[in-house]
């Protein structure tokens, strides 16, 4: 909210002063034009107020001299006009020498990155649990808007890779606009307070019907007030590094092959699914006959039913049809390819 107020406040400044300068240079040429009976021409007398104000010491383009109403008029014109100029220009120089102008533009910029997106992904903290949130969903070609307040967190979000942010609280509803949650696939609420998390899921859920939120949790107690807010599904870091530990104890083999896949360097290997549509090239056919892991190159791993139910390790007879999801595992730019035909 400081951020928007102080961008506010700075265009508001900017346009006061472009506004003074063009007021003083419009009664200049105004009051030359009608001091010589509109005899000369608005162009001259333009030139003749700028000349006069900036003091470059170029000739009269107006015959000033001698004519004692024009040279009282040039001399109130120099006196109060030059004071707003001058205040102009260093204003300008101060925004310019200081970074804001740049930092407007830049942010204008943003903003107008963000309308393009549609189908994106918003994460709500930059911290500890939202950068490597943020690398992953680079890492599966998502389109990602991170909204943070603090700056540090904010460029170390960007060091990690090209994204869309917003450099304000996540609770501001302007925000959340700003970031397209109208458009966006789903909304991640990665914020350090439990309460703060609860308020953004509800408002997210408020602005979209169709957003799939997830939350992070760090009290169990606030895990039914999240969902009952709208949230589809509620995430306690403590639990999710206590399961990894008893996993890192009794099933080491599984989860250092799950640490390659997802860390390694050589290649882009993921778990993801894939949900079929009518109209899809999937849609009516076999799993041995879509294609999916010879055209693809991905392992269907599971099944799952518009009903809800999961099917392991499917056979290629079974049939495939609109609103059934495949859990796939497969490199990156394969599974965005199967993506887009189905």
């Amino acid at each position: 909210m400081a951020a928007a107020t102080q961008h506010i406040a700075i265009k508001k400044r900017l346009f006061l002063v472009l506004l003074g300068i063009f007021v003083v240079i419009m009664i200049g040429t105004n009051g030359y034009y009608m001091l010589y009976g509109g005899q000369s021409g608005f162009l001259d007398c333009m030139y003749m107020t700028v000349i006069s104000l900036t003091g470059v010491g170029y000739g009269e383009v107006l015959q000033v001299t001698g004519n004692v109403p024009a040279q009282i008029f040039t001399m109130i014109l120099i006196t109060f006009g030059m004071g707003v100029i001058f205040y102009g220009i260093s204003t300008m120089t101060a925004l310019i020498v200081e970074g804001e102008l740049s930092g407007i533009l830049k942010r204008q910029k943003m903003q107008k990155d963000i309308s393009k997106l549609k189908g994106h992904y918003i994460v709500c903290g930059g911290g500890e649990t939202g950068r490597p949130l943020i690398s992953e969903l680079i890492s599966n070609r998502e389109s990602v808007v991170l909204i943070e307040q603090d700056q540090k967190n904010i460029d170390l979000c960007r060091n990690i890779g090209e994204i869309c942010y917003i450099a304000g609280d996540a609770t501001e509803d302007e925000n959340l606009t700003t970031a397209g949650i109208d458009k966006a696939k789903g909304i991640v609420v990665c914020l350090p307070s439990d309460k703060d998390c609860l308020y953004v899921t509800m408002t997210a859920r408020i602005l979209n019907k169709k957003l799939r939120i997830v939350s992070r949790m760090m009290d169990p107690k606030h895990e039914t007030k999240l969902k009952t807010a709208g949230a589809d599904r509620v995430v306690s870091p403590n639990a999710i590094g206590a399961l990894r530990m008893a996993s890192e104890m009794i099933r080491p083999t599984v989860v250092d092959f799950l640490d390659k896949m997802l860390r390694s360097s050589q290649g882009t290997l993921r778990f993801n699914e894939l949900t079929l549509s009518e109209a899809g090239v999937f849609s009516g056919k076999t799993i041995g006959e879509s294609g999916i892991k010879d055209k693809f190159k991905l392992l269907i791993v599971a099944v799952k039913e518009e009903q809800g139910s999961i099917s392991f390790n499917p056979p290629p007879s079974l049939g495939l049809k609109g609103g059934t999801t495949l859990i796939v595992m497969g490199d990156v730019a394969d599974i965005q390819k199967a993506k887009k035909a189905c």
